[in-house]
C-alpha cells in the first residue's frame, strides 16, 4: 500500500493509494499520516474502512500538490558513506560501522517543493536516498530480522547539502545538513510487501543530465542492518525518518557544477516514484 499527503502545504489531505493508482481520502481514520496513525496497523485500518465503505475517493488527486508522505517526523537519522562508490569517489575509506549524523525534521518538504540554495553558499549538493520509515518503537533490536518489523515503509528522500557549511566550517556535519528546505521527502510511503530494498535502482539529473545512477545492492549497510544498529544508540519512534546514504555522482566529487538557482533536479527510484525541484534562492 502507498500512503500519501496531498494538497496544499499546511492543509494536506492524508491519502492511501490502491494498486490502480486511486487515491482514498484517510480522514474518517485519521488526521495525518503521522506517526500514530503508522504505529496503529494502518494497512489493518485502511482496509476495514474500504470494505465498510468508509473511505471516498479523492477527486482530481493528480493535480493536487505532493506534500511530505509523513507529517512532522520526531528526527531525521542519517547515514554517510554508506555506498562502495560513492566512498571511492569522495576518497573515504570504506566504514566498518555505520557513519550516523542528525538532520533538522523542518528541512523535510514535499517532493516538489522549491529547494533554497542558502546564503553564502557556494556548495550546495544533491543526494538521492532510500528513506526508511519508522512504524513502530525499536530499541536494542537484536537482529535484523527483529529490526525490519520496526519499518513502515520506504521513500525517496533527496539529502541536499551544502559542502562547504558541512566540510570547512568547524566539521559539523548537521550544518551543511539543516537548511531549510533540505529534506525533499516523497511522494510515497510504500509499506515492505511492495518494496525490496535490496536491489533498487536510484536515479537523479540536474537540468535533464543524468548525474546519479546507482542501486542500492551498492550499499555498505542494509536498510534493516542501519535500524538494527541505531537502536542500540537511540530510541527510534513511530514516524522518525532515515536515510540511508547516497551512490555516486554527488558535486562534491568534482566532476559537475554545485546547483544554482533555476536549475532543476529530478529524482526517481523503481516503486517509490519521483521528485522534482526546481532551485531557488534563499
Amino acid at each position: 500500500m502507498k500512503f500519501a499527503r496531498l494538497g496544499p502545504l499546511g492543509r494536506e489531505v492524508p491519502v492511501a493509494l490502491d494498486t490502480d493508482g486511486q487515491a482514498w481520502d484517510l480522514r474518517p481514520i485519521t488526521t495525518d499520516i503521522s506517526g500514530a496513525f503508522l504505529a496503529s496497523d494502518p494497512v489493518g485500518r485502511v482496509r476495514h474502512a474500504r470494505e465498510a465503505g468508509d473511505l471516498k475517493p479523492v477527486p482530481d488527486a493528480d493535480a493536487l500538490r505532493r506534500g511530505a508522505p509523513v507529517a512532522r517526523p520526531g528526527k531525521v537519522v542519517c547515514i554517510g558513506l554508506n555506498y562502495r562508490d560513492h566512498a571511492a569517489e569522495t576518497g573515504a575509506e570504506i566504514p566498518t560501522e555505520p557513519i550516523v549524523f542528525m538532520k533538522d525534521p523542518m528541512t523535510v518538504i514535499g517532493p516538489d517543493d522549491e529547494v533554497l540554495v542558502p546564503r553564502a553558499s557556494t556548495k550546495t549538493d544533491w543526494e538521492i536516498e532510500l528513506a526508511v520509515v519508522i512504524g513502530s518503537v525499536a530499541k536494542y533490536c537484536e537482529s535484523e530480522d527483529e529490526a525490519a518489523t520496526h519499518i513502515a515503509g520506504y521513500a525517496i528522500a533527496n539529502d541536499v547539502s551544502e559542502r562547504e557549511f558541512q566540510l570547512e566550517r568547524g566539521g559539523q556535519w548537521d550544518k551543511g545538513k539543516s537548511c531549510e528546505t533540505f529534506n525533499p521527502l516523497g511522494p510515497w510511503l510504500v509499506t515492505p510487501d511492495e518494496v525490496d530494498p535490496a536491489a533498487l535502482p536510484l536515479r537523479l539529473s540536474v537540468n535533464g543530465e543524468v548525474r546519479q545512477d546507482g542501486t542500492t545492492a551498492d550499499m555498505i549497510f542494509r536498510p534493516a542492518e542501519i535500524v538494527r544498529y541505531l537502536s542500540q544508540f537511540m530510541v527510534l519512534y513511530p514516524g522518525d525518518v532515515i536515510s540511508t546514504g547516497t551512490p555516486a555522482g554527488v558535486a562534491l566529487a568534482g566532476n559537475a557544477p554545485y546547483l544554482q538557482p533555476g536549475d532543476v533536479v529530478e529524482l526517481t527510484a523503481e516503486g517509490l516514484g519521483s521528485q522534482r525541484q526546481t532551485v531557488g534562492a534563499a
